[in-house]
């Protein structure tokens, strides 16, 4: 093995290295992105339900439309306009549906 050889064969062998470790490396940032937004959905949804039940205990009459999130009340509008109302908001503002709150939709 001449000299060039063996400067080529460990370039190589750097270069393969380098390379499996950023596949790791973006291998772990995917996973740790994927567990956390799992993990923040879960404590969303733990927190949304602990609210309802701390609400409807100190709510007393109102009505469970006031209450519950994601109850919307439609003034003087039809389901289907008010669906496009949304999905027109959440398209322009780039939010998903899941993270927009509509109280309520009136007719102007």
């Amino acid at each position: 093995m001449t000299v060039i050889e063996s400067i080529l064969v460990s370039l190589f062998s750097i270069a393969l290295v380098f390379i499996v470790l950023s596949f790791l490396f973006f291998t772990v940032k995917l996973l740790s992105a994927v567990l956390c937004k799992v993990r923040l959905n879960s404590t969303i949804n733990a927190d949304v339900k602990s609210e309802i039940s701390a609400a409807s205990n100190a709510a007393g009459d109102k009505k469970i439309n006031d209450i519950l999130p994601g109850a919307l009340n439609l003034i003087n509008v039809d389901e289907e306009t008010a669906a496009l109302i949304i999905a027109i908001i959440s398209h322009e503002s780039q939010i998903p549906l899941s993270e927009l709150i509509f109280k309520s939709i009136k007719a102007i």
